[in-house]
């Protein structure tokens, strides 16, 4: 993506640890970045508080300003929050980074029977949407050190071109984008983020990560 081509991205529940996380590594990576919450003064707040240029606004005038739209909002909040900004996306690319955790057992995976968040809103955004699925492997306290996150991020969709585009935007906030296949593979890495929270609590690690291996050639070729 070209400098004068880089989207506007709007992240829903963007004054939470992840999606502030990943507002400051994209401002910082030269994105414009506009925050949603319920609360467009609490947007407002949260966005001065990172400063960097980040704007706040309600959930609908951050997915409306947006050129590409993330969802960080806790799973128990994943569908309203899909139907409140459901007619303002249509057309757009939605990255989902929701994890089906259920607490209290967040270390332990409990995917819906639906297969995956990501399948769930594809289904409630409809087939005018380019559902990708991406994120829920990152440390958001790896993202307010400032830098890439020491990770790769796995992304997956059923639309080729828009996997792509969030490849790139994941390559700007953590080692690299790597391309996971389509939508319905998304439950590999939902669940990976249960197993991930019981690495962490077992070896008293913070943000413990994946990589993948084996892509150097491919990588360069």
């Amino acid at each position: 993506m070209a400098e004068t081509s880089k989207p506007i991205i709007g992240i829903i529940g963007g004054t939470g640890d992840l999606g502030s996380g990943l507002a400051r590594a994209w401002e910082a990576a030269g994105y414009k970045v506009v925050i949603g919450s319920r609360s467009r003064e609490k947007a407002a707040s949260a966005a001065a508080d990172l400063g960097l240029g980040v704007k706040g606004e309600d959930n609908v005038g951050a997915a409306r300003a947006a050129d590409i739209v993330v969802l960080a909002v806790p799973f128990a909040n994943h569908d309203a929050s899909l139907e409140e900004i459901k007619h303002v996306v249509q057309g757009k690319i939605v990255v989902d980074a929701a994890v089906p955790l259920v607490p209290p057992k967040v270390s332990v995976v409990q995917l819906p029977g639906e297969g995956s968040a990501a399948q769930i809103a594809q289904r409630i955004l409809g087939e005018n949407v380019r559902v990708v699925s991406a994120f829920h492997n990152v440390g958001a306290a790896k993202l307010h050190k400032g830098g890439r996150a020491d990770c790769d991020v796995l992304v997956f969709s059923d639309d080729k071109e828009a996997r792509n585009q969030v490849i790139e935007l994941a390559a700007a906030v953590a080692n690299r984008g790597v391309g996971g296949g389509s939508l319905a593979n998304s439950a590999a890495a939902e669940a990976l983020t249960s197993v991930l929270i019981w690495i962490n609590r077992q070896y008293k690690v913070l943000g413990a990560g994946i990589n993948i291996t084996g892509l150097e050639e491919a990588v360069q070729a």
